[in-house]
């Protein structure tokens, strides 16, 4: 009779196992991110999160638990894509430069089918990202790919969307907001800086005249908000960023106002680690193999990554998708290691350096009781090009499983599945 209501409940709550029963996974080689390699190891879970994890010797099985044997295989925590694109977002127009009342809540489609291209990837968690055309396109949203959304309130990170941050907010410089002076764009990068001081400046008038006055004698400005949320810490700004001088330019603007940004791409992060270290500041990643597009991004090397991680810069990897498809995620932390990264630095820039970037490391991340049950198992090694994603779990339940001839679609199937052109779309 409890197995029945519990599951009855687990029905009712996106975020809980789709199994009423425990499960086991045994016989896999465990990578918990947070501690060392596990070569027999054992993965309990238990209404969507982790209750143990370790050697074969050192963790109790239920007696009613569902065991699976994964004996060859290779588990390790959800991918955390910490700069993405994925569900038709979209952020500001060109009336202004500068929108950060925009919301990517209000855009994001859950049923597109690129986010099945995500699960086939390994990626439980995704900051999903406006564009960089603008100095500040709009605020983020972190997304939990859970099983069969409805709306894109099951995919959130937290209750209230409204009044609660489940995301950070999106701001750039160098050449993709300058614009050449079109409209209210700032054509300098000099300019650019000016003119995002100038609306920090206005966010703190703003706070000054809302915590003076009596109640209701300012009207609510949600930008306004939205930017005293980033003053207080409580919501990150995360920083498109490629030249060397645009990263220092980012780091001295949040010295100024308070805040420390994530920087994003760092094309140029290998001219200045030690000016990131020093700042405090994470940096999210990008590893191309064929590096081009805008001039500001010909120096665009691998060795950025070795290059923070030596300087003691937290540092993770991001998608860009469509840049790099999330399908192809592991093999960013793969091009690290090629580069001059430690394996494990490389692991971790795939999965808990991206849970810190978002402040999210308490709940994913990695492999540790008490956390999310995400996790994907591998057929092989992390890093190697010839390792497939199998299976992708988040909070207990599969997402993705490439036995499944439909689902296995997802991970090898080209654009055209996609887009539905050939009549394979999966969206609804």
């Amino acid at each position: 009779m409890r197995k029945c209501l519990l599951l009855v409940t687990c029905m009712l709550m996106s975020a809980c196992s789709a199994y009423a029963e425990p499960q086991a996974f045994t016989g896999a080689k465990i990578y918990p991110v947070s501690g060392p390699v596990i070569e027999d190891g054992v993965l309990l879970i238990d209404q969507g999160r982790i209750q143990a994890v370790g050697a074969v010797d050192e963790v109790r099985i239920p007696d009613d638990a569902r065991v699976t044997d994964v004996t060859g295989k290779v588990i390790m925590p959800g991918l955390v894509d910490t700069h993405s694109h994925l569900g038709n977002v979209d952020g500001g127009d060109r009336s202004n430069a500068m929108h950060p009342g925009v919301r990517a809540l209000d855009s994001v489609n859950v049923k597109a089918d690129s986010f099945r291209r995500a699960m086939a990837g390994g990626i439980t968690t995704v900051n999903v990202m406006p564009g960089s055309g603008h100095l500040m396109s709009g605020q983020t949203l972190y997304l939990k790919l859970r099983a069969d959304p409805k709306t894109v309130d099951d995919w959130l990170f937290c209750d209230d969307p409204i009044r609660d941050v489940c995301g950070g907010m999106k701001m750039a410089n160098g050449t993709n907001p300058i614009r050449d002076n079109a409209g209210p764009f700032p054509g300098t990068r000099a300019k650019s800086a000016e003119l995002v001081r100038s609306l920090f400046n206005q966010a703190r008038d703003y706070e000054h005249r809302r915590d003076r006055a009596d109640d209701g004698e300012v009207d609510r400005d949600l930008g306004m908000e939205a930017l005293l949320q980033i003053l207080s810490g409580e919501r990150t700004v995360h920083f498109h960023t490629h030249r060397h001088d645009d990263i220092i330019t980012a780091l001295r603007m949040g010295e100024e106002f308070g805040f420390t940004p994530v920087l994003h791409h760092v094309s140029e992060g290998w001219r200045v680690p030690e000016q990131i270290a020093e700042a405090g500041a994470k940096a999210s990643i990008i590893m191309v193999d064929s590096p081009g597009g805008k001039h500001e991004a010909v120096n665009l090397l691998w060795k950025t990554a070795p290059a923070l991680e030596e300087a003691g810069v937290d540092t993770g990897f991001h998608t860009d998708d469509y840049i790099t498809d999330s399908r192809l995620f592991l093999r960013s932390g793969g091009l690290g290691v090629r580069a001059g990264m430690s394996r494990e630095g490389a692991i971790e820039g795939l999965t808990l350096a991206g849970a810190r970037i978002l402040g999210m490391e308490d709940r994913i991340g990695s492999l540790e009781s008490g956390k999310d049950a995400d996790f994907i198992i591998l057929s092989d090694d992390p890093l190697s090009v010839y390792t497939h994603v199998e299976e992708t779990w988040v909070e207990g339940q599969r997402v993705f499983d490439r036995d499944d001839p439909e689902q296995r679609e997802w991970a090898t199937g080209g654009y055209e599945i996609f887009r539905g052109e050939a009549g394979h779309s999966h969206g609804e």
